[in-house]
């Protein structure tokens, strides 16, 4: 069973989640279908479908969340130190193109937040600095392009 990397922030965020798919969604559907049940046949009541494709859907990402949860390798950043960049490192980039810097935090997959400066251990970005020090160079394929960042600083809080 492969253990799934991320933050106590995104294990709690995971954590959230479930609690709510299951003490209010969960409910709230239950409550929907009785209530298209009592709209009497059920081969052709709209209502009833609906409710129970959303209790399939809910129940399929508690699952889902269930399963992360339980394999949940949790990590924290501020208790790793050193000078190449892993899971949990703020890195601080230079475009070698444009010359813009950049500041990004590598956490799990949940997490990922590319406004908040978060991206997935499993981007392309992400995989291409693994294992790189300060002043070292990642050349990064994207959908969009290929682009050459140089390390400025790696630093773990």
């Amino acid at each position: 069973m492969e253990k799934v990397p991320m933050t106590i922030e995104g294990y709690r965020k995971l954590e959230a989640e479930l609690h709510r798919l299951k003490v209010e969604e969960r409910p709230r559907i239950i409550q929907q279908i009785a209530e298209a049940r009592d709209h009497g046949d059920l081969s052709e009541n709209a209502e009833y479908h609906a409710a129970k494709e959303a209790q399939g859907l809910n129940e399929a990402r508690v699952a889902e969340l269930e399963d992360k949860l339980a394999r949940a390798e949790i990590i924290d950043p501020s208790k790793l130190s050193g000078t190449t960049v892993k899971f949990g490192a703020t890195v601080t980039l230079e475009d070698e193109d444009s010359g813009e810097k950049v500041k990004y935090k590598i956490v799990g997959e949940d997490e990922a937040d590319l406004k908040a400066g978060k991206i997935s251990i499993n981007s392309p970005i992400a995989r291409a600095l693994i294992g790189k020090s300060k002043g070292d160079n990642a050349e990064v394929t994207t959908p969009k392009s290929a682009r050459s960042f140089e390390v400025l600083k790696v630093e773990f809080k």
